[in-house]
């Protein structure tokens, strides 16, 4: 016989119904009714006998000599939530079919009906059944706000059963299930066949069912409730707006400092003799103070051949100097695999924070051939292009990635969380090997 989806609450008039006592026919125990007036069954807290409190005469649905089962919130607990005053009053611990196993626990307020408190063993969700029905136009929605199918096609019985409720149930009663999700958020249908029914359900946060209840924390959280928001979500938002922003700023910088202009260009002879030259070029004025400074050389024609290059930048006034080393170097040949090459022609070197001030450029200079090579066209020269206002990249990119590390960090345990989250839906991606399996 098909059993009956637990229908929505009806609305309650005022005043609030009183407490009523009566005796379980099995036990003797006395019992309190809560919702008197509203609560169709209740089962007793000494023996777990299932009653119709319909019946005038208290008819004894089910015999169940088994001891009440120690819960976490004891029935007659009172706790609020969303400003309103709860009284636990209903208990059932249900499951697919003896596995997943998971608690509700039916709350009752005169002016405000039923609500549920749903645990599974991993957190809490407060929930209530609707009265409307969601809409499936664009997918399916409530309230304009759009759900993912999460879990499809479950069969929810019940196992346990104690306290009062607003409809006929017992032990082994079995219902159709579908459930989708948002975050923060579930969206469940029950059926039978004799009718549909949904219910919304709230993610409660560990401190609020603390708050309300006396709940400790779960001692296993993981993995992560379906709908569980990810706790990484807001900061993931607060430290994007941030790494944006110093990346822009950065940007900027360099847009303001980067740009520069040139403060001498000179070409030096050049011979591939091993023959070490000196020139000194100037004058060099650094307009700036703590200005950047940049020196290029570039060697036409430099092929299997090298060119070492020291360069000394020297205050007239102080003597100060900043020193440097680079070099040209370019080799091509043919091999088994082809024609190759590698090196270049140019080299650039930057001085950082050189202070403002009147310069000579003293250029220690070498021209050196490899002996492995071909002998190549000899180059004549080396331009030389001295410039002010250069972006070091190296240490842009250095500021950029320690800007995004922390924002990198938080999307790392940000997608971690949703995978875990999405693991545990009928509709996640299955892995070939599992397929295999």
């Amino acid at each position: 016989m098909a059993t009956e989806a637990p229908p929505a609450p009806a609305a309650f008039p005022a005043p609030a119904p009183a407490v009523k006592a009566l005796s379980c026919p099995s036990c003797g125990g006395t019992i309190e009714l809560r919702a008197a007036g509203y609560t169709v069954t209740v089962a007793c807290l000494y023996c777990g006998s299932l009653l119709d409190v319909a019946n005038p005469d208290v008819r004894l649905i089910t015999e169940y000599h088994e001891a009440a089962a120690e819960l976490e919130i004891p029935l007659g607990t009172r706790g609020t939530l969303d400003g309103v005053e709860w009284e636990a009053i209903g208990y059932l611990r249900r499951s697919e079919g003896g596995s997943y196993p998971w608690e509700e626990y039916l709350l009752f307020n005169p002016y405000h009906a039923y609500r549920w408190l749903i645990s599974n063993g991993r957190g809490w969700s407060f929930g209530e059944q609707l009265t409307r029905t969601p809409d499936w136009a664009h997918g399916l929605s409530l309230d304009g706000q759009r759900y993912e199918a999460f879990f499809a096609d479950g069969v929810a019985q019940v196992d346990y059963v104690l306290g009062e409720f607003y409809w006929r149930v017992k032990a082994g009663e079995e219902v159709k299930t579908d459930d989708y999700v948002r975050p923060g958020w579930m969206l469940s249908r029950e059926a039978n066949e004799q009718e549909v029914s949904w219910s919304l359900s709230r993610w409660l946060e560990p401190k609020e069912i603390k708050a309300a209840f006396g709940v400790e924390p779960p001692r296993r959280s993981w993995p992560p409730l379906p709908h569980q928001p990810s706790p990484y979500r807001p900061a993931l938002k607060r430290r994007a707006m941030l790494a944006l922003a110093a990346v822009g700023f950065l940007i900027l910088l360099a847009l303001l400092f980067g740009g520069g202009s040139t403060l001498l260009r000179a070409e030096l002879p050049i011979a591939l003799d091993g023959v070490q030259r000196t020139a000194t070029l100037g004058p060099v004025t650094v307009g700036r103070a703590y200005q950047m400074v940049a020196i290029e050389a570039e060697v036409p024609r430099l092929d299997n051949a090298w060119v070492d290059l020291d360069y000394s930048l020297v205050d007239r006034a102080t003597q100060a100097s900043w020193n440097a080393y680079d070099a040209a170097e370019r080799y091509s040949g043919r091999d088994s695999d082809g024609a190759w090459s590698e090196g270049s022609r140019s080299a650039t070197v930057k001085l950082a924070a050189v202070p403002a001030g009147t310069y000579d450029l003293v250029v220690d200079y070498q021209g050196n051939r490899w002996g492995g090579g071909s002998s190549g066209a000899e180059p004549e020269s080396v331009r030389l292009e001295v410039r002010t206002g250069t972006v070091f990249f190296s240490n842009f990119l250095l500021a950029a990635i320690l800007i995004l590390l922390p924002l990198i960090f938080v999307i790392f345990r940000h997608m971690s969380f949703e995978s875990a989250r999405k693991g545990e839906s009928d509709f996640a991606p299955v892995a070939e090997d599992d397929e295999e399996d």
